[in-house]
């Protein structure tokens, strides 16, 4: 099945996307929703009402989770066509939730920046608590597949050894438009993703080809801390990346950005300059 975060009329609400309608769920967005018992259940019944999809506005799918949890260097075929060795373990970043925005919402270009890039990525949406879990209970513990694209401010991230502060910027990352559950999609992940840019494809890789898969991540952060319901594990971009063009190339004022991943769903946003207005 495929869950959603809907904005009706000042609220938020959770709901089952099925043809050109979607079932109003008893939650106020995806990310409650998976904190219920027996959430698949809930997910699956009659819902409370049915609304048109045809002008829905969709919020981040899981609006506020409780973590962000992001990983590098993530492809095989990039970092081996970097020249670069394929890395022991997982580099690991966070980002924070307000840098979500829905998945046709304006991506605020911060003023502070000339160097804001693009990464599309495949999210992991967590539906259950889990810890120390082996690859068995961490793939049990998926409760779905998003988009994300990681917006990056590549000046602020290359001030310091750290990257958090480049990857956080406020209303910069899109996310949605719905989680897949694993029955929707193949049993092998294998995924095309693509980002394109004013109409040019500037990334496409299948995630089939991530070096740590979904159960693997899962794995590994449970053992520094709990993963809950509703946290979110971006799973790393492939090569493509306006930074590492020649010459670099970065988001301007008005730019298309599109971020798919087949079987799932395309996030579809205009870049916009900070204090410019937004679309949501």
């Amino acid at each position: 099945m495929k869950l959603a975060t809907l904005r009706l009329d000042g609220r938020t609400a959770a709901v089952r996307v099925e043809d050109d309608h979607a079932v109003e769920l008893d939650a106020t967005d995806v990310g409650a929703l998976l904190a219920e018992p027996g959430w698949r259940e809930l997910a699956a019944g009659p819902g409370v009402a049915r609304h048109a999809l045809e002008a829905a506005r969709y919020a981040p799918v899981v609006p506020r989770p409780g973590k962000i949890l992001c990983v590098g260097l993530n492809y095989r075929t990039h970092i081996l066509e970097m020249g670069r060795e394929l890395p022991k373990y997982p580099t690991l970043f966070a980002k924070f939730p307000e840098a979500l925005v829905g998945p046709y919402d304006d991506v605020v270009l911060p003023g502070v920046t000339e160097a804001l890039d693009w990464e599309a990525e495949l999210a992991v949406v967590i539906g259950a608590t889990v810890r120390h879990a082996d690859a068995e209970r961490a793939g049990s513990a998926i409760a779905g597949y998003s988009v994300i694209n990681d917006v990056t401010a590549r000046d602020y991230q290359n001030r310091t050894l750290q990257w958090l502060q480049g990857k956080t910027f406020e209303a910069t990352t899109p996310f949605g438009p719905v989680l897949a559950t694993p029955d929707e999609l193949p049993g092998n992940l294998s995924l095309e993703l693509s980002c394109v840019v004013d109409g040019e494809t500037v990334q496409r890789a299948d995630t089939s080809d991530l070096v740590f898969g979904p159960a693997e991540l899962v794995s590994y952060i449970s053992a520094i801390l709990t993963l809950r319901p509703g946290d979110v594990i971006a799973t790393g971009t492939p090569g493509g990346v306006g930074h590492a063009r020649k010459p670099p190339r970065y988001l301007s004022d008005g730019a298309k950005l599109g971020t798919r991943v087949d079987g799932i769903g395309e996030l579809a946003n205009t870049v916009r300059a900070e204090g410019a207005g937004s679309a949501w």
